[in-house]
């Protein structure tokens, strides 16, 4: 279920990442083709801390506007004039948070971000403890006494020719409750961890959304963007006094090839995946608990017979 979970992040990643990248399609085509690596980077980092990884949203959303602020200023501010060098374009980048051309916006959209995408790195978080623990108990060691145990109560009837009878269940109860001592006392545990679970889909549920948050950096990112140009002639004259071209930092404008319009897919809510993750989650909070009855309940057990064999001998049932 946890690689359920991580298919609709990814899926929702890619599907606000698409909406994002049509914002330049529609709106700033001048910009549209360079502005596709920086929107990829920055949901490749979001992406990256959803798992676990040493980064904060932070980091990732203003390395975004550090990218963004370069083309913003040569496509929107003074379009068409001049393209800058890599130079010119790296001091842009390091100036972006002194210049503060996107205004409260950049900072606003790490705020919401952080929020919503808090939630989702504990779930995943969470779903990978749960996976470990579940692997764990799965290859747990049998004892000495359990394997004689499940020896006497499987074979032992075949000694005496019986090989169709079958344990009866209060014998198999017995044999598997004993075996699995260790692994039921994880009962609280889980039930526990359940709980958490429902927790955090509930926090990503409600004023954590993440997939409202992540599909609302589109319209941040437009409200940034519109914030730098109504403010242009005073960027423009910061730039030029915080930031020095050489000769050699200007060259000829490149034609700027547009890319085809983005048609976006269709990606199924993530709010409905979530549901169905935690019905399937809460059928299982009593596992450990009831894990022998489960085992029990089978076809270990002659359950269609009117005698089945006790450990000693066969009874009626």
């Amino acid at each position: 279920m946890s690689l359920f979970v991580a298919e609709a992040f990814e899926s929702l990643l890619r599907f606000a990442e698409n909406h994002t990248t049509s914002l330049f399609e529609t709106a700033y085509r001048a910009m549209a083709k360079e502005a596709v690596e920086p929107v990829k980077e920055l949901f490749t980092d979001l992406s990256l801390y959803i798992l676990g990884a040493e980064t904060t949203v932070e980091s990732a959303v203003l390395r975004f506007f550090d990218s963004l602020f370069p083309l913003v200023y040569s496509r929107l501010i003074n379009p068409g004039i001049t393209d800058l060098s890599e130079d010119y374009t790296e001091c842009l980048r390091l100036t972006r948070q002194d210049i503060n051309p996107f205004g409260h916006y950049s900072k606003d959209m790490v705020t919401e971000l952080s929020k919503s995408l808090w939630a989702s790195r504990m779930l995943s978080q969470a779903l990978n403890m749960g996976t470990e623990v579940i692997n764990t108990t799965e290859h747990a060691a049998l004892t000495k006494e359990c394997s004689k145990a499940l020896v006497k109560m499987q074979y032992c009837p075949h000694c005496q020719g019986l090989t169709l009878i079958r344990p009866c269940v209060g014998y198999c109860l017995n044999v598997m409750r004993g075996c699995l001592a260790s692994v039921s006392e994880l009962d609280r545990q889980w039930r526990e961890y359940i709980s958490t679970l429902e927790y955090l889909m509930n926090e990503m549920a409600g004023s954590h959304d993440l997939e409202l948050a992540l599909l609302r950096i589109r319209n941040s990112v437009n409200e940034a963007i519109l914030h730098a140009q109504l403010n242009g002639p005073q960027l423009s004259a910061t730039v030029r006094r915080e930031v020095k071209p050489s000769p050699d930092n200007i060259v000829q404008v490149k034609e700027v090839t547009e890319m085809q319009a983005l048609t976006l897919t269709h990606s199924a809510t993530l709010s409905s995946k979530r549901r169905e993750f935690i019905n399937y989650m809460k059928r299982s909070r009593t596992f450990y608990a009831s894990i022998a009855e489960r085992l029990c309940d089978g076809d270990l057990v002659m359950r269609d017979s009117s005698t089945c064999w006790n450990g000693e001998d066969v009874v009626e049932r």
